[in-house]
C-alpha cells in the first residue's frame, strides 16, 4: 500500500468508528431536533440555520435539502441559511460586530414558533452561541449541533446534537449524516 492508501483505510476507520460511536449514543437529541422542525414547519413557521466554515455549508445544505426535496417531492418547507447573503453578511459585522452576523438577522427574521439550528464543530462559535441567545429571547426552539464537548453552543441551546470527538472533519462528516437523517424525518412528515 502506498501512504495515500494508508491515508484513505485510516481515515474511513476514523469516521466509521465515530459514525458507530454517535449510532450507539442516545437517539433523543437528533429524534428531538428533527421533531422541532416538524412542529415548527406544520405551525407556518421556518428553521433558521447558521454555522460559521464548513458549518456554514452544512446549514446551506439543510436549507437547500427542505426548501427543495431531500429524496421525496413534497411541499416547499420554510428553511433559510444566514450564512449566505454577503451585504447582510459584511454590513452588519462592519457596523456592530463578527459575533453579531447572525444574532442580527434572526433579530430581523425570527419569530416565536420557528427554530434557530446553530452548527458548531467546537462548540466556541461566539456569533452561534449569540444567534441562540437571540433566538431564545424571542421565542424560538433551539437547537446545537456541535463537537467536541459542546462548548458554550450546546450549552446555549434547547437542544444538544453532540458529535463528542476533537476531529473537525470528523465531526463535519458526522454532523452531514444526522443533518440528512432530521431532513429525512422531516420530509416524511410532508411526504403525501
Amino acid at each position: 500500500m502506498t501512504a495515500n492508501a494508508d491515508l484513505l483505510a485510516a481515515t474511513l476507520a476514523e469516521t466509521m468508528a465515530l459514525h458507530e460511536r454517535v449510532r450507539q449514543a442516545d437517539p433523543r437529541p437528533v429524534l428531538d431536533a428533527a421533531a422541532a422542525i416538524v412542529a415548527a414547519l406544520r405551525g407556518g413557521g421556518k428553521l433558521l440555520a447558521c454555522g460559521n466554515g464548513g458549518s456554514a455549508a452544512d446549514a446551506q445544505h439543510v436549507a437547500a435539502e427542505l426548501v427543495g426535496r431531500f429524496n421525496r417531492e413534497r411541499v416547499a418547507l420554510a428553511a433559510v441559511a444566514l450564512t449566505t447573503d454577503t451585504s447582510v453578511l459584511t454590513s452588519l459585522a462592519n457596523d456592530y460586530a463578527y459575533d453579531r452576523v447572525f444574532a442580527r438577522q434572526i433579530e430581523a427574521l425570527g419569530r416565536e414558533g420557528d427554530v434557530a439550528l446553530g452548527i458548531s464543530t467546537s462548540g466556541a462559535s461566539a456569533n452561534v452561541v449569540a444567534a441562540l441567545d437571540a433566538a431564545r429571547a424571542r421565542g424560538l426552539r433551539t437547537i446545537a449541533m456541535t463537537g467536541r464537548d459542546g462548548g458554550a453552543v450546546g450549552r446555549a441551546a434547547e437542544i444538544h446534537v453532540n458529535v463528542p470527538s476533537e476531529s473537525t472533519p470528523r465531526v463535519q462528516e458526522v454532523h452531514r449524516t444526522l443533518l440528512h437523517v432530521i431532513c429525512d424525518v422531516v420530509e416524511r412528515a410532508f411526504a403525501s
